[in-house]
């Protein structure tokens, strides 16, 4: 038996980026998914490490991220909305939307969850019905709703998406929630002003954190693109020996896109937390001996992925792994002696909290996942200090949690707080002390926290065809380059753009097992963007981006547990 173990929690923070430039080429937000988790989810978790000061956790940020929390942050506190749901919320009439508008704003404002999101407040459940009532009639019905239906709409849309931590300690919101309807135009001013002060106070609330000691912050690739695939499509294959690649050989350039992109990255963490980050969170924890190589050229002491990667890398599966996972995984690892040091998840206690625990009383869920610990600790060799990895989306499980996992949260961390032989802790600080030497890896299959395969972005149809888009779109991006038809500007601009068009959230939502609406509206957004990237090369786009990639996906019962932003 072990005495006690060692625990790093990791909460990963990532939206795509959700602005497409206007006529005018301003960027308007084409999706609010971005701010309303940062009122909800990254503030509640801001708020349950603030509350528990001996706790400890990795929170990793993407850069692309935290661009938009500032983009947001920004636009409050100017006024100058480029968001339409914010923009409603301050509308002097919303009585006089027009057709269009009112159905854009009944078609968002029910976009939750609505066991824990809608049910339980009843004026918000009654909204609903109207807004059923009227839709049954289509357009002429939803004539008939007020600019006042409106107005409540809105409100409640964004109060029920305010974290149970903001609640709590921000009165004019409880206000509103006390209040109950009747809301005006005063009362959505109050709320868009607490909003931006949520927005604007976030960032530097985790960088408090960080400067105290309290939370290691670490980073993802600049725009979160499936890094083993930039370096070589064919990577699919070291999982997947009988994937289905694109047409395309190559992402064209992929090694010296991926270097741009951590060095991007590395440079945002070091300008907004003052020192680049000890460690990278690769996006979907998809890895490659290419992958970790880059890594640690860049500087990086430590990445992270999956247990199913693990076994694949040691030729392990099944029972054979199952057999040896505990003296595997609660250990770092290294390939081929090089540097950085590699951790890898615990999957079962990491979608336990991700997909399980919602449906337990939190503070039954909180001495389960303890107790699974100690089983751990217990089972392990004599004289062996287990480290534990568990690694989960810091957004995207709360809404299906009573009250935002609020409950579950705060009795998890006060158990581990006070647990006697539980020691939670970070990778950099882990790194730092007296333990054993990571282990030697002697290859890397090519892998995510997905299954341990690269299939969720690559190999089906639809998303190769988006793969030779994309590497059409960057043939045409090195010839303008390299024929130096781009002043400095016009290049800066051309490579951001190309760098969000490398986010790996496109290819996530492509082929069947995602709800329909949500392929509809990504498989537009990932076309508009790299019908933006072929004007800032100064070519026309190609009529084939007009053209939908998708053939419909899912339905939302199909989606099963393959859960994003929506």
């Amino acid at each position: 038996m072990a005495d006690g173990l060692d625990l790093v929690l990791v909460w990963h923070m990532h939206q795509p980026d959700y602005r497409l430039a206007g006529p005018g080429g301003e960027p308007r937000f084409v999706l609010p998914w971005t701010y309303l988790h940062a009122i909800k989810d990254y503030s509640d978790m801001a708020a349950h490490l603030e509350r528990h000061p001996r706790m400890r956790a990795v929170v990793n940020f993407v850069p692309v991220l935290l661009d938009q929390l500032e983009d947001y942050a920004a636009q409050c506190a100017t006024g100058a909305l480029r968001d339409p749901l914010l923009q409603c919320l301050a509308h002097p009439d919303l009585g006089a939307l027009s057709p269009a508008e009112r159905n854009a704003l009944t078609n968002a404002c029910f976009r939750s969850n609505h066991e824990t999101m809608l049910r339980p407040y009843p004026q918000y459940l009654r909204l609903h019905e109207l807004y059923r009532q009227a839709a049954a009639d289509g357009e002429t019905g939803l004539m008939y709703l007020s600019g006042d239906y409106f107005s409540e709409l809105v409100t409640w849309y964004h109060l029920v998406w305010c974290g149970e931590s903001e609640r709590r300690q921000r009165a004019p919101i409880a206000q509103l929630l006390s209040k109950g309807s009747g809301f005006d135009l005063a009362d959505r001013r109050l709320l868009l002003a607490q909003i931006g002060e949520i927005l604007g106070g976030l960032i530097p609330r985790y960088a408090a954190l960080a400067r105290d000691g309290r939370i290691e912050l670490s980073t993802t690739p600049n725009t979160h693109p499936l890094a083993p695939l930039l370096l070589d499509l064919a990577s699919a294959r070291q999982s997947q020996p009988d994937a289905l690649l694109p047409h395309a050989g190559a992402y064209p350039g992929g090694r010296t896109r991926l270097a741009a992109q951590i060095a991007a990255a590395r440079a945002s963490h070091a300008r907004r937390f003052g020192a680049p980050p000890a460690g990278m969170w690769p996006a979907e924890g998809a890895v490659s001996d290419g992958v970790v190589a880059l890594l640690g050229e860049a500087g990086c002491r430590w990445a992270a992925s999956s247990e199913s990667v693990l076994a694949n890398s040691l030729g392990l599966a099944g029972e054979a792994f199952a057999a040896e996972r505990a003296r595997h995984l609660y250990r770092a690892w290294r390939v081929d002696g090089h540097a950085p040091a590699l951790f890898f998840r615990d999957e079962p206690l990491s979608d336990g909290i991700g997909f399980e625990y919602a449906k337990w009383y939190g503070s039954d869920a909180a001495a389960d996942f303890v107790a699974r610990l100690e089983r751990i600790a217990a089972e392990a060799p004599e004289g062996e200090r287990p480290l534990v990895s568990v690694i989960l989306d810091g957004e995207n499980a709360w809404e299906s949690y009573p009250y935002n996992g609020y409950y579950f949260l705060d009795h998890l961390y006060e158990a581990l707080c006070n647990h006697p032989t539980i020691r939670t802790t970070t990778f950099a600080e882990w790194l730092d002390g007296q333990h054993a030497p990571p282990a030697a890896l002697t290859a890397l299959k090519a892998g995510s926290w997905v299954y341990g395969t690269l299939s969720t972005w690559i190999g089906e149809p639809e998303k190769n065809r988006a793969w030779d888009l994309l590497c059409t779109a960057k043939q045409c991006f090195d010839r303008a380059v390299q024929g130096g038809r781009l002043d400095e500007a016009q290049r800066t601009a051309a490579t951001a753009q190309l760098a969000r068009c490398e986010s790996s959230d496109w290819f996530w939502w492509f082929g069947p097992h995602n709800p329909r609406a949500s392929v509809e509206t990504f498989d537009r957004l990932f076309r508009a963007n790299l019908a933006r990237l072929y004007t800032l090369l100064g070519l026309a786009p190609p009529a084939i981006l007009d053209t939908p990639i998708s053939h419909g996906g899912g339905s939302a019962e199909q989606a099963g547990t393959m859960r994003r932003a929506t």
